[in-house]
């Protein structure tokens, strides 16, 4: 139940023509503690309720529990979330042997675009494709909970 997970900032729209799935995504936060963020999302027709603990070893590890759960729950859900909803497309990219996850983000934080890979270890390689940027992993300013209280279109350029 622990999630290990590096963070990039997007350089260019290529990954959308490697992607092999994409599903819509809103998703709002119960509780936006960095000790203990409490997420509802749907993503595509699915619903579901996510639990994540505080970042440690520099932020790319975290306890992570998540569950599916019925679609008229989890728009029920949304309406008791905090202010601040998260809009993003989610577009799923092959590379070598894993996945990478990279999200388009609308609404409030529009002209964000930031891929993540899910490793099995801190120090696991990985192939980078080319229209990967700079890493954000360490930055807490690119976690969700955060952008749906500071949105991308208020920070400074």
């Amino acid at each position: 139940m622990i999630e290990i997970e590096r963070k990039f900032l997007v350089k260019s729209d290529e990954f959308k023509a490697q992607a092999f799935a994409q599903n819509k995504i809103a998703q709002g936060y119960l509780s936006s503690l960095p000790e203990r963020t409490v997420r509802i999302r749907i993503k595509g027709e699915k619903g579901f309720i996510t639990i994540k603990g505080i970042g440690h070893h520099g932020g790319m590890s975290r306890f992570e529990w998540e569950n599916e759960i019925p679609l008229g729950e989890a728009q029920e859900l949304l309406k008791l979330c905090e202010k601040g909803k998260i809009e993003k497309t989610r577009f799923e990219i092959q590379s070598g042997k894993h996945v990478f996850e990279v999200d388009e983000f609308y609404g409030e934080n529009e002209g964000l675009v930031m891929a993540e890979i899910e490793l099995e270890s801190e120090t696991e390689p990985f192939e980078k494709p080319d229209w990967l940027g700079d890493e954000v992993t360490n930055d807490e300013r690119y976690y969700n909970a955060y952008l749906s209280k500071n949105p991308f279109k208020d920070w400074e350029k």
